[in-house]
């Protein structure tokens, strides 16, 4: 590795999870300390351990981001920890694979809380720390539902939304030499498609454990392979560094031609 992150502090919500688990890994390997920010804490030991037996500098915070003093708590822990924060990934969502007129208010609720309030709640939490360093990157998680709807009403609409965020913050804190851009995954082998989780519940007709549902994600995107969570993390980590230093506002998809 080439210490591209060197001497920074991260903060990486979803942690525990596969997409947010390559992140943390990578820019830990680069020489950021990481701070994984998960409400499912013991996963998120788990790849903080990881790190830690790797040589790196990581830690691990139970965090609902839908809780504003949950985030100011989180990034006080990183601050003592590690240092003030220059870089935060916005990770943590929440799907249900549902018809339009089959999602309820609670489901469509908790998609919205979890993925935009959770992550403006984080920009808020996270800018003072930014500017004590005089700049800082802050990366949204978006989808192939950020460019044309899809994935059910509440998900489509949170994901269309985070661009409406990503651009407000970039727009609110370049004076502050703080950047804010939206990466967008098309299909992810993950066990957010694959199992049956809490945040993120899958059935036979949805999972891509289903070989239909794989091989239709698969037929979708013309590169010829779904694509993983390292492939993620990877463009996460060219938009934290200098060599992403002009870019702000904008969306990089990241989707094997699915988009097109």
């Amino acid at each position: 590795m080439s210490d591209r992150l060197l001497g920074q502090v991260a903060i990486v919500t979803g942690g525990g999870g596969a997409i947010g688990a390559a992140q943390s890994k990578l820019f830990a390997a680069e020489g950021a300390s990481i701070c994984l920010a998960d409400n499912r804490i013991d996963a998120a030991k788990l790849v903080a351990d990881e790190i830690q037996q790797a040589g790196g500098n990581a830690l691990a915070v139970e965090l609902d981001v839908r809780d504003a003093k949950g985030w100011k708590d989180t990034v006080n822990i990183a601050e003592d920890s590690f240092g003030p924060v220059g870089i935060l990934c916005n990770n943590a969502g929440a799907n249900f694979r549902v018809g339009f007129l089959e999602q309820t208010e609670e489901q469509f609720k908790q998609i919205i809380d979890v993925g935009l309030v959770g992550s403006f709640l984080g920009i808020q939490a996270v800018v003072p720390s930014m500017k004590k360093i005089g700049n800082g990157v802050i990366l949204n998680i978006g989808s192939l539902a950020s460019i044309r709807a899809g994935g059910g009403p509440g998900y489509a609409a949170q994901k269309m939304a985070m661009v409406g965020l990503t651009r407000s913050a970039a727009q609110s804190f370049a004076k502050d030499a703080i950047r804010c851009v939206i990466l967008s995954p098309g299909h992810v082998d993950t066990p957010f498609l694959r199992g049956n989780n809490e945040h993120s519940p899958n059935d036979w007709d949805t999972s891509i454990d289903n070989l239909d549902n794989y091989n239709h994600r698969l037929k979708a995107t013309p590169l010829g392979r779904l694509l993983d969570p390292d492939d993620i993390a990877k463009a996460f980590l060219f938009a934290a560094t200098d060599e992403a230093s002009m870019i702000t506002g904008s969306m990089i998809t990241i989707d094997g031609g699915a988009g097109m």
